[in-house]
């Protein structure tokens, strides 16, 4: 039967009732309960560091994953859940050089690595109470009392168990990633750590000109955002099915894109010599801008300097060629393991 909500009702005061209710009924315990015996849902939830306050970010994330292990209650599986602590990571390691007047890695070995781990473990702990205030006001349904921590060594230990077993099972092996590193802290940063420090900036952009080596008088050109990558330059992207053009100013040849010539040149005393497809300029070999690793004995050398193709180029912006080094950025990295480059 339908029944209206008086307006005048205090809607906090009608939460706070269901959620003492629940408390004394053990209702969430029950839930759980009842399912014993049945298919087991796993639910991998990575837990909150508890170093700092909780915000309206973990509001949204601990309803969404609410929502999924009720979902899969009502489902009629087996659901248990327990609430956990991460204790590691730079976000707490940050938090207490900034109380410690700390700046790096220097200053922590100076302070000394068992000290500085103390007080990292001292703060790990700090607001549990606020955490575990907000997860029941926001009905996370989790066991709090059997709450586990990522430094207790058990839980270290069931990771390393884990490792061991894929490992033993051939399933690790080793490779190159492309990663973010902070020269500060000296270590490699996690895509959310990297985004805490987020900012629009105005950077330098070059148009770089690669000379070939079967025409002297023959330049590639290739535009980047970032000129600071260019000693580490590999190879020249073009995209296949692209046209481009070879043009003749003041006495020197150009490749680039038909698309963007505009972009590049005053087209008054310009002079296209041939025009061609992307597919066309693949395998053409140039010098390196610089000459760091030209005689450098690294396994694929041989496969540096040369023009390969990559699905990826387009003609919004640039010259249609893209500079490629694979030691900066995940899609040059990619790049550079599919052709073999160093």
């Amino acid at each position: 039967m339908y029944r209206p909500i008086d307006p005048k009702t205090h809607l906090p005061d009608v939460e706070h009732k269901h959620l003492e209710y629940w408390k004394a009924a053990k209702i969430f315990e029950r839930s759980v309960e009842q399912r014993k015996g049945c298919e087991k849902y796993v639910f991998f939830d990575g837990p909150p560091f508890a170093n700092g306050l909780p915000h309206y970010g973990h509001i949204m994330a601990n309803a969404l994953k609410d929502a999924v292990t009720r979902y899969f209650t009502m489902r009629g599986y087996y659901v248990p859940r327990t609430n956990g602590w991460d204790c590691h990571g730079l976000p707490v390691e940050y938090e207490i050089e900034k109380e410690l007047g700390l700046s790096g890695r220097k200053d922590i070995l100076e302070m000394g690595v068992e000290q500085f781990n103390t007080k990292c473990r001292e703060s790990v702990f700090r607001y549990t109470a606020q955490w575990e205030e907000l997860l029941n006001r926001i009905a996370r349904w989790v066991n709090i009392d059997d709450s586990y921590a990522t430094l207790d060594a058990d839980y270290m230990e069931s990771i390393w168990w884990v490792f061991k077993t894929i490992w033993e099972k051939g399933m690790v092996y080793q490779d190159f990633k492309s990663m973010h590193t902070c020269p500060r802290c000296a270590t490699p940063l996690s895509n959310f750590e990297v985004s805490l420090g987020y900012k629009d900036v105005t950077d330098l952009t070059v148009t770089a000109q690669f000379q070939s080596k079967k025409d002297p008088n023959l330049y590639f050109l290739a535009w980047t955002t970032t000129p600071w990558t260019l000693p580490g330059n590999a190879a020249l992207a073009v995209g296949p099915d692209i046209d481009y053009v070879r043009v003749n100013k003041d006495g020197k040849s150009f490749i680039l894109a038909k698309a963007l010539l505009e972009k590049h040149f005053e087209l008054d005393g310009l002079t296209i010599e041939e025009e061609v497809k992307g597919s066309q300029l693949v395998g053409e070999t140039y010098e390196p801008l610089f000459s760091y690793y030209q005689n450098a004995k690294l396994p694929g050398i041989e496969n540096c300097w040369k023009v390969i193709a990559a699905d990826f180029v387009t003609t919004e912006d640039g010259t249609g060629i893209v500079h490629i080094a694979p030691g900066y950025g995940e899609e040059d990295h990619l790049v550079g393991k599919k052709r073999a480059l160093p």
